[in-house]
């Protein structure tokens, strides 16, 4: 079948699909009118985005350029990609609702969430981009064994698949809200269409998609928020005036609030966001799309700049829309302000898009939302392709004796294997309560991700043994204590109390990780071990200038 057919086919069944769907569910409480704004409006974003996959095609001849674009990103370009990577549709909606909600506690989870770019732009991006070639597992196992490699590569696919499944079951109900469109239909179309823009165009149509997703959001956020501010004068004091006064929380909205509540919670939630995305498998591939160090600092950089900015965009706007939204009797069922939003308590953002844009706005802003999980789920279908097409498969299966031809095949079957396994769970759990599955991922990424990726960096000492205590301790702890939380153990297995106290992992499963590393490093004795210490002051030439980064680690 030719890349142009598929291209083409996948447009056509998306649009079947858009025209199809819709009528249906017109009953139902929750689900909003077919948006026919918002359907044309995401049309013409696929068609635009299918027509970069057909060009992409065209320059993916190699395992550089599926995985990494060839190096040939400048940084400006990915600051926005990467940006694009992490602003998802949660980011957009889920804050704008909590500042809607809860007022400056949502700004706190923010800063949160933002806490770990410094960490990424001071210690590890030029290092990641200098000893790493396609994926983080690359440094990990730069000087240790490959069993190490096939432990970093199951982690990273254990983050993978449970963000993967959160992004897919927001994207059924997201569209559900937005669009009038059914459930599974949302799903098949979501998994399709990740599933030609990686097969198709790899990381060169990944990072296009990213970009002018993160342009969109970027625009379309800062519209609704000037429209919606303008209101006010643009006067933040007379915002903030207006705000408390009606607000349930009055003069308390601008003040810490339950986040702080409870100390440990908060403490925890802030270390699994803060390193958590330092060792989020599909971030850290994107500082291999570079030409060089330098880049990847400036990648960083520009989407530090990005990300603050918006989360600034979105803060606001919940807090204009306290009083378009929360006084306005239209958004409420009922006709009552007392009452629930239409739509849920998500649908702030868009509401507050409709009350100062109308349906077009609205339309928009629901299209970029869609947009926002496509470019989501399509890096992490392709971080999850690469850990078992570059690091299980060509790396440790076939020991670097593979061609460039038969690993991109395999990469492509892995993400058809992915987009498959992501539509059946993305079903499978319509239901279920996806809250812990987005902090199973951030938990697992803080403690046997990072632990490891920053150890193997930074500490000579460091081990094939203590690098598998350390990773496998910490993804076991994580997903034992996310398990054992109330959020699983008690929500979703229905026992009548938790076996762990907290929801948030990374504040007792990270010092797990580094202990274990720790202790099993500096014990152990072999010759191994010795040899791979001795390997240190190589690394470590390599990290700070460069030299033969070009070529693949073992």
């Amino acid at each position: 079948m030719s890349k142009r057919f598929t291209t083409a086919l996948a447009l056509l069944a998306f649009a079947g699909l858009a025209v199809a769907a819709g009528p249906a569910l017109q009953g139902e409480i929750k689900t909003q009118p077919t948006n026919w704004h918002a359907i044309i409006m995401f049309l013409i974003f696929v068609t635009l985005t299918m027509g970069i996959t057909y060009w992409a095609a065209g320059r993916t001849k190699s395992t550089a350029d599926f995985y990494t674009a060839g190096g040939g990103i400048t940084g400006f370009q990915n600051g926005l990609a990467i940006a694009g990577d992490y602003m998802s549709a949660a980011t957009l909606l889920g804050l704008t609702a909590m500042t809607f909600s809860r007022g400056y506690d949502a700004y706190i989870y923010m800063m949160a969430f933002f806490a770990g770019w410094p960490i990424i732009l001071f210690l590890m991006a030029e290092r990641l981009r200098n000893l790493g070639r396609f994926t983080f597992s690359d440094i990990t196992s730069y000087r240790l064994d490959p069993s190490v490699r096939t432990m970093a590569a199951l982690s990273s696919l254990v983050v993978v698949i449970f963000y993967l499944i959160a992004q897919m079951v927001g994207a059924g109900q997201l569209i559900k809200l937005l669009f009038g469109l059914e459930y599974n239909y949302a799903i098949f179309a979501v998994g399709i269409l990740m599933m030609v823009y990686v097969t198709v165009g790899g990381m060169v149509a990944t990072t296009w998609v990213q970009i002018i997703k993160a342009c969109l959001l970027l625009f379309g956020g800062t519209l609704v928020l000037i429209l919606g501010f303008s209101q006010f004068g643009f006067s933040l004091t007379t915002l903030l005036e207006k705000a408390q006064a009606v607000h349930k929380q009055g003069a308390s909205l601008m003040a810490p609030g339950s986040l702080l509540s409870d100390p440990v919670t908060a403490l925890s939630l802030g270390l699994g966001l803060m390193f958590g995305t330092a060792g989020l498998p599909h971030i850290l591939m994107r500082f291999f799309t570079v030409g060089n160090a330098k880049e990847a600092r400036k990648s960083v950089l520009y989407a530090s700049g990005f990300v603050g900015f918006f989360f600034n965009v979105i803060f606001l706007m919940g807090l204009v829309a306290i009083l378009l939204v929360g006084q306005n009797p239209e958004y409420f069922e009922g006709g009552d302000i007392k009452g629930a939003l239409i739509g849920g308590g998500n649908m702030v953002a868009m509401h507050l898009a409709h009350a100062v844009g109308g349906n077009m706005l609205l339309g928009f802003l629901a299209a970029v939302a869609f947009a926002t999980i496509l470019a989501v789920v399509s890096g992490l279908a392709l971080a999850g392709a690469s850990a078992i097409a570059h690091d299980i498969y060509a790396r440790v299966i076939r020991k670097g004796e593979c061609t460039d031809k038969e690993e991109i095949k395999v990469s492509r079957m892995a993400t058809i294997a992915l987009g498959i396994l992501a539509i059946i769970l993305g079903i499978a759990f319509e239901k279920q309560n996806i809250a812990f599955m987005v902090g199973l991922a951030f938990g697992v990424a803080a403690a046997a991700n990072f632990p490891v990726l920053i150890l193997s960096m930074y500490w000579k000492g460091l081990t094939t043994r203590g690098a598998l205590w350390g990773g496998y301790g910490g993804v076991i702890s994580a997903v034992l204590f996310v398990v054992f939380s109330k959020a699983v153990w008690v929500d979703v297995l229905h026992n009548a109390a938790p076996l762990f106290p907290y929801t948030q992992p990374a504040l007792f499963a990270m010092p797990i990780a580094f202990f274990l590393a720790y202790v099993f490093s500096v014990s152990d004795s072999s010759a191994r071990a010795a040899k791979e210490r001795d390997a240190f002051e190589d690394q470590y030439v390599r990290a700070q200038t460069g030299f033969g980064a070009s070529g693949a680690s073992h």
